[in-house]
């Protein structure tokens, strides 16, 4: 494309060559400092400026890597095996733009909601673990060490507990949500460690490509490789919430800040999701005899499952936050049907949701975050007229809302259509009949919450009508920017599309065809 072009020709040549270690080094090394950091001001703009240079090495290395080219770098100079290397390539490289540019949006937003939401002591300390984990998720994405994923996969999360904890400055409930979630997520990273115990037994190796080739050249290894497998995808499963694994989940999002919903939302899950996928299909592959039935049985089993019992219980929620965090649980499902459906279609189509949800859910929750921030609002009764007092905020919702049911001209649509189309082409006619009724189901919880907004009159306080009060201009900004970025990939997907082919490409070559 010419404007990848365009970019590789502008950026520097140092950027070109350390862009894959400054990403993740860089917000470490300013979390260290915002810690200690008088000023919350000073420190929400600091990590803003980080999150934005972020965004920029995120673009150079989709650009570098697009055409289905590599990106190496040894930290410190040392070679794999013996250090520890960076690889990014075209499955990486999108995640690590994504999650970049979803800091920078939510950093916007987190100028007002967290003056509100953390205690003005704890703010700087806030941001800096912000940036942990930030740098936490773009190690996991960007290491091609296993053990590495193991260390940026715990960085993050303790970060993500320190985080979901100070939300009880507003609702004492977060503390319980913390604590639920660090033991469930330390069972999770329990699983994988394990498992990447088993796998060094079998390969003598922690160098992930090193791993993917002895595997290969032992054609999927022994008992102990698939015992390894097997821990692995228990602990990735839990950390990417797939159902029934997703009991942290509703909680941790229900009570934790406005900022830390929309940003786990958008990020967390979908950097879990990622290694995922690397392990199963680059590290193993899935001509495995254990590896093909795991990916068509139990990961698309259980995202059908999600995909109908969480939305079911998100219809029944009388919590906005819980009802949305339901419907993140059953969203896994559709990128798990697209992995179960073993051919690159299906990869692409998994992936291509997996970018395009965390435009809508982080828009999803920022829109609800303004409405608590404005009139104290969790429950979806409360809605009422917020059509008329909040019509800016409302209308963004409104796109976002549309886009998660999968209506024409927003990227939900493009997800759903392509999702549709690989499963028809794999002849899995029963997979369009589930995609059909999921986004049924969420007509009914979606609308439930438009009907109330737009339909219900406003409350009357002390004999006069509430009257228009919208949110603030920095939430307004964050949230339109994705509801019109979901409107413009609704309406040309080019971008996105090729992104994920390049990503399914990496994953399965079209030359190997799917699974067997």
């Amino acid at each position: 494309m010419d404007i990848l072009s365009s970019v590789l020709d502008v950026a520097p040549a140092w950027l070109l060559v350390h862009g894959s270690a400054l990403i993740v080094v860089l917000p470490l090394m300013v979390a260290a400092v915002l810690a200690v950091m008088p000023s919350e001001r000073v420190a929400w703009a600091i990590a803003l400026m980080v999150a934005i240079i972020c965004a920029v090495c995120g673009f150079v290395l989709v650009a570098q890597v697009y055409g289905g080219n590599q990106v190496t770098y040894s930290m410190g100079g040392w070679d794999p095996p013996h250090g520890i290397g960076y690889v990014v390539d075209g499955l990486s490289a999108p995640i690590l733009l994504l999650i970049s540019l979803m800091a920078v949006v939510c950093l916007l937003y987190a100028y007002p909601s967290v003056r509100v939401e953390v205690e003005p002591k704890k703010r700087a300390p806030f941001y800096a673990a912000v940036m942990v984990c930030f740098a936490g998720l773009l190690g996991m994405v960007a290491t091609g060490d296993a053990f590495n994923v193991f260390v940026f996969l715990e960085v993050s999360s303790i970060a993500t507990y320190v985080l979901v904890g100070m939300g009880a400055s507003r609702d004492r409930r977060a503390l319980t949500a913390s604590f639920n979630y660090l033991i469930l997520g330390s069972i999770g990273a329990t699983f994988f460690v394990i498992g990447l115990g088993f796998l060094y037994m079998e390969t003598g190796t922690l160098n992930m490509a090193d791993m993917g080739r002895i595997l290969r050249d032992l054609d999927g290894g022994s008992r102990v490789a698939q015992v390894g497998f097997a821990f692995i995808v228990i602990g990735l499963g839990l950390k990417l919430a797939m159902y029934p694994l997703h009991l942290w989940l509703p909680d941790a999002y229900a009570h934790s800040p406005s900022f830390v919903t929309a940003f786990l939302a958008a990020t967390a899950t979908k950097a879990a999701l990622y290694l995922l996928l690397r392990f199963t299909f680059t590290i193993f592959a899935v001509d495995f005899s254990y590896v093909g039935p795991v990916d068509t049985i139990f990961l698309a089993g259980f995202g059908i499952i999600g995909m109908l019992l969480a939305s079911l219980q998100a219809i029944f929620q009388t919590d906005a936050r819980r009802a949305l965090a339901y419907s993140s649980v059953a969203q896994v499902g559709y990128m798990l049907l697209g992995v179960g459906l073993g051919t690159a279609a299906g990869l692409a189509a998994g992936y291509i949701h997996l970018l395009n949800h965390a435009i809508i859910k982080g828009g999803l929750f920022i829109a609800l975050g303004a409405f608590w921030y404005r009139f104290g609002i969790t429950r979806i009764s409360d809605f009422s007229g917020l059509g008329k007092t909040m019509p800016w905020t409302m209308a963004a919702f409104t796109i976002s809302g549309l886009s998660l049911i999968g209506v024409p001209f927003t990227a939900g649509f493009v997800s759903k259509v392509n999702l549709v189309v690989a499963a028809w082409e794999a002849q899995s006619y029963w997979a369009i009949g589930v995609v059909v009724i999921a986004s049924i189901m969420a007509i009914i919880y979606i609308g439930n919450m438009l009907r109330h907004a737009y339909f219900g009159q406003p409350p009357v306080v002390n004999g006069d009508v509430v009257a228009k009060n919208e949110a603030p201009l920095m939430m307004l900004i964050p949230m339109w920017i994705l509801a019109i970025a979901s409107i413009a990939i609704g309406t040309n997907a080019d971008f996105m599309t090729a992104l994920a082919n390049q990503a399914a490409d990496v994953l399965i070559p079209l030359s190997q065809g799917g699974l067997p």
